[in-house]
């Protein structure tokens, strides 16, 4: 069975924002656009069982869509990077649905993930590169920012193994439901604002 994992997709408009981030790092192992995504939660390894039953729980899922938009660059592994990424806004939603997601998880058995959830799009892997190449290359390009866009579903993606960066496939879609303008009742719409 392939590596799963739980995710948000990119959209175009997004992604082709990252992609003007790549370029000036050496030893930098840059991300295919088509394979920029925000995990919700590795899963890793399982069997043909286990993946059926992580479907199943997280088809029960229902949560709004909501909006979200890329902001600034980090990296990971301060003493010895590893990899870039472009950081996501803290919506609280996108945090609520990561947390039933976890707690499905580890309802079916998974192991915790031992990491705070940091929602974050990886744009490069980093293969002995100096820390101070990689803080001169965030330097650089700590103020960008992508357009809000609208997350109206997530899906489980599988990875072969590979060194990392793809490619990824998506095996199930979950729709978030549409959200709606807020319903006045009458006893509310009686009262001056």
């Amino acid at each position: 069975m392939p590596r799963l994992f739980v995710a948000l997709e990119v959209p175009r408009n997004a992604a082709m924002s990252l992609s003007l981030l790549r370029g000036g790092l050496q030893g930098a192992r840059w991300i295919d656009v088509e394979n920029f995504h925000i995990t919700l939660r590795f899963i890793g390894d399982v069997d043909g069982r286990t993946a059926d039953e992580v479907v199943e729980k997280l088809d029960r899922i229902e949560r709004p869509e909501f909006q979200l938009s890329l902001s600034g660059v980090g990296s990971f592994g301060s003493r010895k990077p590893h990899s870039v990424y472009a950081g996501v806004s803290p919506e609280p939603e996108m945090y609520a649905l990561q947390a039933e997601i976890e707690r499905i998880c580890q309802r079916l058995g998974l192991p915790a993930d031992p990491r705070k959830f940091t929602p974050h799009v990886t744009l490069a892997r980093l293969r002995n590169v100096r820390p101070e190449d990689v803080a001169r290359y965030l330097s650089g390009r700590g103020d960008f920012f992508s357009s809000p866009f609208t997350v109206n579903r997530f899906v489980l993606m599988s990875s072969k193994e590979s060194v990392g960066g793809g490619p990824y496939v998506i095996e199930e879609v979950f729709p978030l439901f549409e959200a709606g303008p807020s319903i006045e009742t009458p006893a509310m719409s009686a009262h001056p604002r």
